[in-house]
């Protein structure tokens, strides 16, 4: 497979397990505790995603084991801090569904993520 290609497979895998975790194996609990710092909830949310990542450092072979785990903490943490961020935002603002800056805060969230796995595969994946 070509560098090119493999990136490509690993996005597709990252985007796919984010939409896995964040909407199907999101619980309610999950959902209301985002918006609190350090709460179980946020914090199952964001170990739920690394679990989730770490298959790609296998499947697509790159860094070291060590580069490994520390791009998941680094997810990890931004994860949650996304997440954290956009909550507060939402409350402090009384965004509810039926608003469209809510929708609009949620299209922004789930980009930064999006950007958060091409920076993870443009430091883990072989540059040739």
């Amino acid at each position: 497979m070509s560098p090119a290609h493999a990136a490509l497979a690993a996005m597709t895998y990252l985007l796919a397990k984010h939409a896995v975790a964040d909407f199907f194996l999101q619980t309610q609990m999950i959902y209301r505790q985002k918006g609190i710092y350090g709460a179980p909830g946020g914090l199952l949310h964001a170990l739920i995603h690394i679990l989730l990542t770490a298959p790609v450092f296998i499947l697509f072979p790159g860094g070291s084991a060590g580069l490994a785990v520390a791009l998941l903490a680094g997810e990890f943490l931004v994860h949650y801090h996304i997440d954290w961020a956009k909550e507060q935002i939402v409350h402090h603002y009384g965004w509810k569904f039926a608003d469209r800056q809510y929708w609009c805060a949620l299209g922004f969230d789930q980009f930064l993520h999006g950007l958060t796995y091409v920076t993870l595969l443009w430091i883990w994946l072989p540059s040739t």
